[in-house]
């Protein structure tokens, strides 16, 4: 039976009417996730649907529950897709997957175009600073995220976080890496401030990691799969991280100015930003990139899993984030 007859199928008894499918085709990329777009007829009404799936190998392990969860915590608070349904077991369709509405008409910036907003950049910057500020100002108690996602005491964020992230680089990494083990062990040495506030952390927010439509207007944040609670400054130091800065050195983002994001993100979210703080989940994020960029090298190496993103994040990002790491921990020890 093809994907698309077992998608068919089912919608069908999910659904309890005849649901024919239509125009099932892969979305190219995805690191974490197979994307899939199509059509679900019912009656005389289409629905525009996208089917995230997970793959046989992945660049990350991440819990397509809580991505659901945060899907249905937040379409009506912000541009988000609506969640439509989830099998978390995997026997529907070969392994697990959720279902949700299609966004029409956007574009994701590649992070690897130059200058990809144009006259738009402010416009976007400004909305997408004021997204990621809603994001940390809900109260996560209540939300159906809530539900599967454990909240950590605010001192014991950074301490969730970092062991996490060091752990994969301990299991994945293929050769020594001098430079993001330094950067641990200066994380270790002086943990943050604790959060100001336990909220929702996206996890992956990002330019690339949203849909505009071209004139300034975001349509869709994407990419919930490592949704967490934790700091939200967490968030806010993975959205600036140069990687994402489209080589532009006057903005962050390839967007706005860095003070000009976070006051955006500050006034939205009721929080504070406080620099020191910011300054060592900025050290975290380069850090946690690397993770992240090991893993994918192993799966492509190792795991049989030969999808271009990852052999491209083993490569080029893995190179950039040391770059990135080796300035930082030269400003920390007052050497640049």
């Amino acid at each position: 039976m093809s994907l698309a007859e077992r998608l068919e199928a089912y919608l069908t008894r999910t659904w309890k009417q005849p649901i024919t499918v239509a125009d099932l085709s892969r979305i190219p990329g995805g690191a974490s996730r197979e994307t899939y777009r199509f059509a679900a007829k019912v009656g005389d009404e289409t629905r525009s649907l996208i089917l995230r799936r997970d793959p046989t190998g992945s660049l990350i392990e991440t819990d397509r529950n809580l991505e659901y969860l945060a899907l249905e915590s937040f379409h009506d608070k912000l541009p988000a897709p609506r969640p439509v349904a989830m099998d978390a077991e995997g026997a529907e369709l070969e392994r697990p997957f959720f279902i949700m509405e299609r966004v029409e008409g956007g574009a994701a910036a590649s992070p690897f175009t130059v200058l990809p907003y144009g006259d738009h950049a402010r416009a976007i910057g400004e909305r997408f600073f004021q997204i990621l500020g809603v994001i940390a100002a809900a109260e996560p108690t209540g939300l159906p995220l809530a539900k599967a996602a454990a909240a950590p005491a605010p001192e014991d964020c950074w301490r969730v976080a970092l062991d996490q992230w060091s752990d994969v680089i301990e299991a994945d990494e293929q050769h020594p890496q001098p430079i993001v083990r330094a950067a641990i062990r200066a994380l270790r040495r002086k943990p943050p401030p604790p959060a100001t506030a336990v909220r929702v952390v996206h996890g992956d927010y990002r330019t690339g990691n949203f849909l505009h439509d071209g004139a300034g207007k975001i349509l869709a944040i994407l990419d919930w799969e490592m949704v967490h609670l934790g700091d939200p400054l967490e968030d806010l130091a993975w959205a600036i991280d140069p990687l994402w800065g489209h080589f532009d050195a006057a903005n962050v983002a390839g967007m706005i100015p860095r003070a000009d994001a976070l006051a955006v993100w500050s006034q939205a979210s009721g929080l504070p930003v406080d620099e020191e703080a910011l300054a060592w989940w900025s050290l975290f994020a380069a850090v946690k990139g690397q993770a992240i960029w090991t893993s994918a090298a192993k799966e492509y190496r190792d795991g049989g899993f030969k999808e271009p993103i990852l052999a491209v994040s083993g490569w080029y990002t893995a190179r950039r984030h040391d770059e990135i790491l080796a300035a930082m921990l030269l400003r920390l020890e007052g050497l640049s």
